[in-house]
């Protein structure tokens, strides 16, 4: 795996190319210089953390022979006050759209988060990571 990233200005809008060569913006906020020209780097975190754990969920649902139609993910974190301003707490809701067993779903976000997403398995044990979800 590999990303490169290259500065775009004098700033801090920089360019994200991965090795499909597909491109993500990564921009500083205001607050520091950035022009809201992509993503923030905790931004895209939490997107990472996101994607990863929904597609593990998608994949052990088909294979549970749920019937998912669509699924939308909402992030909130909290983050410390310190210099880093690391994350303290990180929720994900899922919000489901489809036939989907309520055991069914909480069992493959506890594979998700516990055991197969490897973005929240990279991150410090510290981090308090809960879930909640909604099927429709």
């Amino acid at each position: 795996m590999k990303v490169t990233l290259t500065r775009k200005n004098k700033a801090f809008h920089f360019e994200a190319i991965n090795e499909a060569d597909l491109i993500l913006n990564i921009d500083g906020s205001p607050e520091i210089g950035g022009e809201n020209k992509g993503f923030r780097p905790m931004e895209l975190l939490l997107s990472g953390i996101a994607s990863c754990s929904t597609i593990d969920l998608l994949l052990i649902l088909k294979k549970q022979r749920q019937a998912v139609e669509d699924i939308k993910i909402e992030v909130t974190a909290e983050r410390s006050t310190e210099a880093a301003k690391e994350f303290k707490k990180i929720h994900l809701h899922y919000i489901i759209e489809g036939e989907v067993a309520t055991d069914k779903m909480e069992h493959a976000i506890d594979l998700s988060i516990n055991k197969y997403c490897s973005a929240i398995q990279s991150l410090s044990p510290a981090i308090e990571i809960t879930t909640s979800f909604k099927i429709n």
